[in-house]
């Protein structure tokens, strides 16, 4: 690997780190506005209330919800990795059964080497769709999974370009970024979902005697704005948080490919593995929305993935898969031009 490489890769692996940090700040700030600007709003709204009513000024509720935010980032953080093969259905090989179990046992071991990361652990979805990801919080502590439909469709070389791939994203630390945003993203759809309710109900607004008067007016405007801001939040943060998803991983699929490329020094297997996954015929329904992006290939179909542009870009989890076959068979054809070889 030369100099540039390696200062290249490290930069990267500096800026994954920066960038789940932040991850996790931004998410518990989130649900700390979330908790204490309820908070404000009720706060306000009962301020005018007569004195036996009842008047909201202990932030019960930002504390829970900060709370709630520290605790969920720490344990998505923590168990995120094993969540997400949990969620695919997917099961560990441990002591290989069969020949392609073996052979799947054999490629990681030789690609870990290659890649000099530690072997991560082997992990087979069921699902009939060609299909892999990598979770896991550092290269010690990885995973790879990939379905039974890739193992039934690829050749050793062309498995070996995948599995490379992967460990692409292990060596570069993009196994960390994903895999939280991944639990977070998670974690936001389930609050959202599991608070519609209470929001559907409103919240009542104490009043005073003045509220009629100019004061009351403005105190009045200021919360039903504030009211409006706040639900607002909670509408869009399941789209915020998709699109976080799918912004992260786009160019990482990019390097990923050419350091598995690097691996392997066969781009042209990835890139045959590549058009045969492409090739299939339905999404990997085993993987949900919110783990879309840790995959070789976009598990859901979307459209976004087939096309470039700023909007596709933004949008996408995926570059289209045209583009990064193009990419691997250039990288191979001046690979066997270098070799005196000739070209197919």
């Amino acid at each position: 690997m030369s100099g540039e490489t390696t200062l290249n890769l490290f930069q990267q692996q500096e800026a994954n780190r920066r960038r789940t940090v932040f991850l996790i700040i931004g998410f518990v700030l989130f649900f700390a506005w979330l908790g204490f600007g309820g908070d404000l709003i009720y706060y306000l709204s009962t301020a005018g209330a007569p004195p036996r009513a009842y008047h909201h000024v202990f932030p019960w509720f930002g504390l829970l919800l900060t709370g709630f935010g520290v605790g969920t980032a720490w344990y998505g953080y923590s168990t995120g990795p094993l969540k997400v093969l949990w969620a695919t259905g997917a099961r560990e090989v441990v002591t290989p059964q069969t020949d392609q179990e073996r052979q799947l046992v054999n490629v990681v071991e030789e690609m870990a080497i290659a890649a000099a990361v530690p072997r991560p652990r082997i992990w087979i979805d069921p699902d009939p769709d060609p299909n892999a990801f990598a979770t896991g919080v550092d290269p010690a502590h990885a995973h790879i999974a990939v379905t039974q439909g890739l193992l039934d469709i690829l050749n050793r070389d062309e498995l070996q370009g995948v599995v490379a791939h992967e460990l692409g994203h292990v060596k570069n630390l993009d196994i960390r970024l994903m895999t939280t945003l991944a639990a977070l993203v998670g974690a936001v759809v389930l609050m959202h979902d599991g608070t519609s309710r209470i929001m559907g109900r409103g919240i009542g607004f104490g009043g005073g005697g003045e509220s009629g008067s100019r004061g009351g007016k403005k105190g009045g405007d200021l919360i039903i704005l504030l009211l409006v801001v706040w639900i607002i939040s909670w509408v869009l943060a399941p789209i915020i948080t998709q699109c976080m998803a799918m912004a992260v991983s786009r160019g990482r699929e990019y390097l990923a490919d050419a350091m598995g490329a690097q691996f392997t020094r066969n781009p042209l297997a990835l890139a045959s593995a590549l058009q045969k996954i492409d090739a299939a015929e339905g999404p990997t329904s085993s993987i949900k929305r919110g783990a879309a992006h840790l995959c070789i290939a976009d598990p859901l179909g979307r459209q976004v993935n087939l096309h470039e542009g700023m909007l596709s870009n933004w949008l996408g989890t995926h570059p289209p898969m045209n583009a990064r076959i193009i990419r691997l068979k250039g990288m191979g054809y001046a690979q066997l031009k270098q070799q005196g070889g000739t070209v197919a």
